[in-house]
């Protein structure tokens, strides 16, 4: 306790010094914090559930036969799944699950929840109890509902949110896609369902999607892969027994669910073989998305965090040689050299577990942060990022060895002063400044630091640039995507295809509207649809090869998104449901099937079913390549169909309509008022098309923000080292300069001298740093895009940005030097 309070009283002496080591800690250790609790609510926390590590989930193998690929598939048709559930023997428990969002609304633009549409027992194989009410089970699985029609379970989160914790709400209905649903329950506190990034709302069964418009189709459907399968093992039963299990049965399973129309051989459905994953930190598609940069980001907050600790041992360092009178009158009193050491090592105990007490709740907030930073307009990313035992003992951890890293030595140093040194004079020290000690090694490893984070951060930002800038086939700015759905208004497909030219005309006649038009898919939203197609000349390709993406589109789609044709001519009148059967196809498409030769008035054929002729189809025009699936990826062979060509269009399209001039969003309410005036049952969602373009760059954008804040904080934390080291050996070293001086040495020499230090210090670092840098980046290559990882403009930028910023920061303690007085200085010595 003495030694704790004497560190008090020393800290306290010197506030600003000591106000700007604990930030600095706080920043390091906060960021540190934060990253791990992101890694320990995406990798390491189990799913707060019974016994979560006897849950595995159904999975298969499959390895592209052309680029040599592997991917593993953990999606199922709901046949598959209600094939498994007749055949309970093989498990202690199993359950299929998909994420569909809601709809709240009663009409109009959506009001979207999240979603789950589970088994009936999903709650009990996991072992969730209801807090208020009951959770559902098996007797209310059935088609429409069981005997209490259809139920829900709401989440804990959004009983207290949306119903305010009342628990008069069993009982009463909620209204989800139009279809009134009783509330029968509310989970446990804590349970946000089986996928780690994803959270529910509202949970249902799955045969209630029978009532629901537009889903119906998802419960017969044996091409519709949806749904996720997750197993409980029996007692006893090991994860590859329940694999050995799964595998007996998987050909019957395949027979019985074997698609009637499949776009591949039918030899395919479930060739690969089922394979049971551990599932104790649940299934995510975030967790596989982000491993890697997750991981990069927290070695980046790492060396941030050296970094600082350099600083404060820099600065303990400057404080030890300052009060070396003191110790030394101490010593000569009779203190050991362990009582001194003991004594400067709390100083730096107490300094890391005020900074890892503000760290954590910079960590808090921090956390939080990025969390809302995954987050886009359409996909909520839901992480529980809680201040768990995992992320304190992680805090702990590193407040101990940031301590031990910055208190060791210099605790350790000044222990060793002499008694003699207590007669000397204090603080009247000269050097010659040609060594770089401990505290100049200290310097050199930061700017060696700063080097290794600012090439990373380049080359993140350089990557994400390039990818925010690329040519994706199409015009970004002045467009709106509108998601209109027409399955609640009671009309059957056929009649479908009126009400969409009505809210189509609707739309054109707004006034600062220039185009409109529909697709099945849109690009960078949504997966294109494939098709099996023949090729004439190319019969040699194998099967995988002919397995062609496709889009449905309506006249004047490729207007609406600035599109321009490369050849032949748009879809027009000629192309309805009684004319030719046309196609146009995009670049790709050209170069791949007809080797870059005019495909104009050329054929394919369709083969939607393998037993069936093939259709012929003309092509009437070429158009750019356009990006659907990721922003990464390079544009596939894609060939669009004519909308009005479908005398049966599904239940919702997407509407892309572009703006004379000027932002879309200022359209958003005249379209949707006109949308909606075509029908009163339409439902409709509305964005700008950018913030899909934006969305699509998620992962990217949250790479090169973090690690361009976390270089640049680096490379301050450097500067500030080296502008520390720098004024102190200025300040020791006033007798010999000012004698210097008083010899002739001009202002602009002395100026020299000191700069002559400091470049040796960041020469030496800068060295280091890109031996370093140039070894470490080969880890990120796979996160960057359009940028090598050893790229020479970066790494050269990122040597330019730290010497200039270390030539400031040496500049300021040498131009102080330069304004010395000799006389005033030869007095006083």
């Amino acid at each position: 306790m003495t030694d704790l309070r004497d560190a008090y009283r020393a800290l306290r002496g010197t506030p600003v010094v000591t106000a700007v080591a604990v930030l600095s800690l706080a920043l390091g250790m906060g960021a540190n914090t934060a990253m791990f609790s992101i890694v320990d609510a995406l990798v390491l926390r189990p799913l707060p559930v019974r016994d979560a590590d006897r849950l595995t989930l159904l999975t298969s193998t499959t390895k592209s036969a052309t680029s040599g690929e592997t991917w593993v598939n953990s999606s199922w048709t709901n046949p598959i799944w209600e094939s498994i559930r007749a055949r309970p023997a093989m498990s202690g428990g199993a359950f299929a699950y998909g994420d569909v969002p809601f709809d709240l609304s009663q009409r109009g633009a959506v009001d979207p929840i999240d979603g789950l549409r589970a088994s009936g027992r999903m709650f009990e194989v996991l072992g969730i109890d209801a807090v208020v009410g009951r959770t559902f089970t098996d007797a209310d699985d059935r088609p429409g509902g069981g005997g209490d029609g259809p139920v829900a379970v709401l989440s804990h989160a959004f009983w207290q949110s949306r119903f305010g914790g009342s628990a008069d709400v069993i009982g009463r209905q909620i209204t989800l896609d139009r279809v009134p649903f009783t509330i029968i329950g509310v989970s446990q506190a804590g349970f946000f369902g089986p996928d780690v990034g994803r959270t529910f709302d509202v949970a249902v069964p799955l045969g209630t999607m029978t009532l629901i418009a537009g889903y119906q189709h998802l419960l017969e459907s044996r091409d519709s892969w949806w749904l996720r399968i997750m197993v409980r093992l029996a007692p006893g039963q090991s994860a590859a027994q329940a694999t050995a299990a799964f595998r007996a049965v998987q050909a019957q399973i395949a027979e019985e669910t074997r698609p009637t129309t499949t776009r591949i051989d039918g030899a395919a459905h479930l060739s690969s073989a089922f394979e049971m994953l551990p599932a104790a930190g649940g299934s995510s598609e975030l967790r596989a998305s982000y491993r890697k940069p997750v991981f990069a980001l927290m070695a980046i907050v790492a060396l941030t965090l050296l970094i600082a600790c350099g600083n404060i041992a820099n600065l303990l360092l400057a404080r030890a040689t300052a009060r070396r009178h003191e110790l030394s009158v101490r010593t000569a009193l009779g203190a050991s050299a362990g009582r001194l050491a003991r004594q400067l090592f709390t100083e730096s105990v107490l300094l890391s577990t005020t900074g890892a007490m503000l760290g954590v709740a910079f960590a808090w907030w921090g956390s939080r942060l990025i969390v809302a930073q995954l987050s886009t307009a359409t996909n909520r990313v839901f992480l529980d990022v809680g201040l768990d035992w995992r992320v304190l003992a992680f805090t702990g951890a590193i407040a101990i060895g940031t301590a031990i890293l910055f208190g060791t030595l210099p605790a350790i140093r000044a222990a060793r002063v002499a008694p003699i040194d207590a007669m000397r004079e204090q603080g009247r020290g000269t050097s010659s400044g040609r060594r770089v000690g401990l505290a100049g090694t200290l310097v050199m490893a930061q700017v060696a630091l700063s080097l290794v984070l600012l090439v990373g951060a380049g080359l993140f930002v350089r990557s994400f640039a390039t990818l925010a800038t690329r040519d994706v086939g199409f015009e970004r700015d002045r467009a709106l995507l509108v998601n209109v759905g027409v399955g609640r208004t009671g009309l059957d497909s056929a009649a479908r295809a009126g009400l969409y030219d009505r809210i189509r005309e609707s739309v054109l006649a707004v006034p600062g509207v220039s185009h409109a038009a529909y697709s099945i898919t849109a690009p960078l939203g949504d997966n294109t649809l494939v098709r099996r197609m023949e090729i004439p000349g190319r019969e040699e390709l194998p099967i995988s090869e002919r397995i062609i993406h496709r889009n449905v589109v309506s006249t004047g789609f490729f207007a609406a998104l600035a599109t321009p044709l490369v050849a032949g001519r748009d879809f027009d009148a000629r192309d309805d449901a009684n004319g030719a059967r046309t196609v146009i196809v995009n670049q790709a498409f050209a170069v791949k099937y007809f080797g870059g030769e005019n495909p104009i008035g050329r054929t394919i054929s369709e083969t939607q079913d393998p037993n069936s002729d093939p259709a012929p189809l003309e092509v009437v025009g070429v158009v750019p390549d356009a990006i659907y699936r990721s922003a990464r990826e390079t544009a596939p062979p894609t060939m669009y169909w004519s909308l009005e060509r479908m005398k049966r269009p599904p239940s919702v399209l997407k509407l892309v309509v572009r703006s004379e001039a000027g932002s879309p969003e200022a359209l958003t309410r005249s379209v949707a008022a006109a949308v909606a005036s075509a029908h009163p049952e339409i439902t409709l969602s509305i964005r700008p098309f950018e913030d899909q373009v934006n969305a699509a760059m998620t992962q990217e954008r949250v790479v090169a923000t973090l690690s361009g804040f976390f270089g640049v904080l680096a490379l301050l934390l450097a500067a500030i080292g080296l502008y520390g080291i720098t004024a102190y050996a200025v300040s020791r070293r006033n007798i010999e300069l000012g004698i210097r001086m008083a010899l002739g040495t001009s202002p602009f020499g002395v100026v020299r001298l000191v700069l002559a230090r400091v470049a040796l210090l960041v020469g030496g670092g800068v060295v280091a740093g890109a031996v370093v840098a140039v070894w470490a980046v080969s880890f990120v290559g796979s996160l960057l895009f359009g940028v090598e990882p050893r790229d020479p403009v970066t790494i050269g930028g990122a040597i330019v940005v730290l010497t200039l910023t270390a030539a400031v920061a040496g500049l300021i303690p040498a131009r102080r030097a330069a304004r010395i007085d000799p006389a005033q200085v030869l007095r006083d010595g």
